[in-house]
């Protein structure tokens, strides 16, 4: 038993770390509000089908949400005069980032925040055999963590073990490269959590 583990700790390995130089032009506002007594118009520029439109309040609790269905310019008009006094945002979930704008309502009005629309960069997960390939850009240098699981043949009865563990912390480019080696059949979990989010890619050996 013993031996196995100390197999399992090593089944992972992390053959190297690089800098992946990314630059990402956020000047320009990815949507537009036009605001009117009774209604708010959205509209946002280069969504993709597929994407997930959602409004969200302050506790993380969706209220709307919708796929987009066709890629472009995507408008529409929403009564937000009728939700309660507080914080909210429009979060737009595409393909490698996360867009929100927040905005508040007080006593029937609305107020958008321009200064305070945010961009998340999920972290991107690419497998070539049996290589792990990780990047992932904060421009903040928000803290993240990586944890991987080995969870062995495909059965509701297997426990995950967490192979390894890291905690990466005022970098706003990561790059890590991961050899998956050691194990038999089965399948790998990663968990990146920043940001009070959680991303999981599942890997298949």
């Amino acid at each position: 038993m013993k031996n196995v583990l100390n197999t399992s700790k090593k089944g992972i390995l992390m053959v190297t770390m690089f800098a992946t130089l990314l630059s990402f032009a956020n000047e320009v506002s990815f949507f537009k509000i036009e605001n009117d007594a009774e209604r708010t118009s959205l509209t946002l520029n280069n969504v993709k089908q597929g994407n997930l439109l959602s409004i969200k309040d302050d506790n993380g609790i969706v209220l709307y949400k919708e796929l987009i269905k066709q890629s472009g310019i995507y408008t529409n008009g929403f009564d937000l005069t009728s939700l309660p006094n507080g914080s909210y945002i429009f979060e737009l979930d595409k393909d490698v980032e996360i867009q929100t704008i927040p905005f508040t309502v007080s006593s029937n009005t609305v107020i958008f925040k321009k200064e305070m629309e945010t961009t998340i960069f999920k972290p991107v997960t690419r497998v070539k055999g049996d290589v792990v390939f990780v990047s992932r850009l904060s421009l903040n240098k928000a803290p993240m963590d990586i944890a991987i699981y080995f969870i062995g043949a495909e059965s509701a009865f297997n426990e995950p073990e967490l192979i390894y563990s890291e905690k990466v912390k005022d970098t706003e480019n990561v790059s890590r490269i991961f050899k998956l080696t050691g194990k038999n059949k089965g399948h790998y979990k990663i968990v990146f959590t920043t940001e009070g989010r959680v991303f999981t890619k599942e890997i298949k050996s």
